[in-house]
């Protein structure tokens, strides 16, 4: 029993150190893409809009004019913005708080989503679509109610426009602000949007398990009838990552704009379903998908990355804590 012990929680840190790998790994390379996704999000960008008045045909005098059309600036524009107006230095805004909170982040979600998946197998058929939904679902609940206070103080960095000459806000600074402005419930603002996330979550993760049990009995994998983590087909699994994401990403992407609003520092954005009515009243339903391009660029290549060094990780040193 020691023994058995003694391997369980091996294998428990190993899924630690693998996640929190993979997490560090695919922050660094993607943060620039996420500051511009987030500033997309952000309803201070959708104000900033060009309009465009929309005029019918055949009116001269103006009467015709019906209510103006946003125009909002693109994923480059936004890019070129930032590095002429605020550096290269602000592509990276959030990036300290990212790499504090990501690798704990995924530690805790991978460790959580493989214990769950243990727990669920003698539940439900060991393997099938229910397991790996209710694994990913309350790994994904632990982990939002644990780390949305150091996300909350990232997307907060990334919407702080840099002017020169001016210091921005650190992370300890910018976290002592939200204190001394919102208290402790300021650290929870958008958490309702994240457990509305976990959805995206779930459709990922079924999504990708599915695929990965797929190319085993294609015998893609030279693991194909042995442990479901030993898999060296690091191709494979980053594409399965890739098409997993981006179909999740596609379907559950409203709840990230909604987030990022409730995240904004003094707006009138208060609740989940109130933000929701009032982005959809005052910008249509367009605006549920603004920064979706850039988001699809940094998730599906940040995803691919931390699932497929996880899986590798844990196919290099499984043997060994064994």
């Amino acid at each position: 029993m020691a023994g058995g012990g003694t391997a369980q929680e091996k294998s428990t840190l190993l899924h630690l150190f693998a996640g929190g790998c993979g997490g560090t790994v695919g922050a660094i390379f993607t943060c620039p893409l996420e500051v511009i996704k987030t500033r997309l999000q952000s309803s201070k960008l959708a104000f900033r809009a060009v309009y465009y008045p929309q005029v019918h045909l055949g009116t001269i005098s103006g009467e015709g004019m019906v209510r103006p059309a946003s125009v909002s600036p693109g994923l480059i524009r936004i890019l070129k913005s930032i590095l002429e107006k605020e550096g290269p230095r602000s592509l990276f805004r959030g990036l300290g708080p990212n790499l504090v909170g990501v690798a704990p982040s995924r530690a805790v979600y991978f460790a959580c989503y493989s214990k769950a998946k243990e727990h669920f197998n003698n539940v439900f058929e060991p393997g099938s679509n229910t397991v790996h939904i209710c694994s990913a679902g309350s790994a994904a609940f632990i982990t939002n109610s644990l780390m949305n206070p150091i996300w909350m103080v990232k997307t907060r960095m990334q919407l702080e426009r840099r002017v020169r000459g001016l210091r921005q806000r650190n992370t300890v600074q910018c976290a002592r602000y939200v204190y001394q402005t919102e208290g402790i419930r300021g650290f929870y603002r958008g958490l309702t949007a994240s457990y509305a996330g976990i959805s995206e979550t779930i459709i990922c993760f079924a999504i990708y398990e599915s695929l990965k049990q797929h190319m085993r009995e294609l015998h893609l994998t030279p693991s194909a009838g042995g442990p479901e983590t030993k898999s060296t087909n690091f191709l494979g699994l980053m594409a399965a990552a890739a098409i997993s994401k981006g179909c999740a990403s596609c379907i559950a992407y409203p709840h990230e704009v909604i987030r990022t609003r409730l995240r904004e520092e003094g707006t009138k954005y208060k609740t989940f379903v109130q933000t929701a009515r009032v982005v959809f009243q005052e910008e249509g339903y367009l605006a549920f998908y603004r920064g979706l391009f850039a988001q699809l660029m940094r998730q599906i290549p940040n995803t691919a990355i931390v699932l497929s060094t996880y899986e590798l990780i844990v196919y290099l040193l499984e043997d060994r804590v064994k």
